[in-house]
């Protein structure tokens, strides 16, 4: 596993499933919540003090615990307009909409929104609320880019993401069947072109379960990229 100068401020924490924490000098980060009901969460929803949380669509496995963590903190929710404006209505104070092909610059550095292949909504009494259109992020903080891809399949368009945002590191879902399998999350490494792929959202349930090894075995044979695989909890 590549380790970071111990004088860098800046880490990059997997919680389980597709939820990652950055701690940055200028705030921390949290992506797509899901801690409470994750069999691989390696913490629970009170363990984490953000200033910022991104959502990327509002499936309960990437929403997860975003209300009751926004409510406590104080912490600003940013996402698609439409998923921000939901979660306002559930008594979320600070939000940030945004939509895809969106920038903005924040404390932290600078977000960008990208497309995502999937569906986003909620499902309240047995009905689904549409939250508008699924994305990923492009995070660019003081010392490194970092694309988290969201629930998706692989794109054309992901050329394009690498090679307008060079790419310290990519989150990308492995886990097939919601999101791209092993073999098409290869074939996002080779557009992306990251110096490191970390997989997610895989193993979480029985429907996603797959060997990461042998998708770290696929990318450092067939791409330039280093593969890091990350057991929660632990940080890179």
């Amino acid at each position: 596993m590549e380790v970071y100068d111990a004088m860098t401020h800046e880490q990059l924490t997997y919680l389980g499933h597709s939820a990652f924490l950055i701690t940055t000098p200028a705030g921390d980060i949290l992506i797509d919540p899901f801690l409470s009901g994750n069999p691989s969460a390696s913490i629970g929803p009170d363990d984490v003090h953000p200033d910022y949380i991104l959502v990327t669509h509002g499936h309960s496995d990437h929403l997860g615990d975003t209300v009751a963590i926004a409510k406590r903190t104080g912490a600003t929710v940013i996402g698609p307009a439409e998923l921000v404006t939901y979660l306002a209505g559930k008594g979320v104070a600070n939000v940030h909409p945004m939509h895809i092909g969106g920038n903005h610059v924040f404390p932290f550095g600078e977000l960008f929104l990208t497309q995502a292949l999937h569906g986003s909504s909620v499902t309240e009494n047995g009905h689904i609320i549409y939250t508008g259109n699924p994305c990923g992020f492009v995070v660019k903080t003081g010392e490194r880019t970092i694309y988290h891809a969201g629930d998706t399949g692989v794109f054309l368009d992901m050329e394009l993401i690498g090679r307008l945002h060079p790419l310290d590191i990519a989150l990308l879902p492995i886990g097939g069947n919601f999101t791209m399998g092993i073999d098409d999350a290869v074939e996002a490494v080779k557009m992306l072109a990251p110096r490191t792929v970390i997989p997610m959202h895989y193993g979480t349930f029985p429907v996603i379960a797959v060997d990461p090894q042998l998708f770290r075995k696929k990318v450092e044979s067939s791409t330039s990229a280093r593969c890091t695989v990350l057991e929660p909890g632990q940080t890179f």
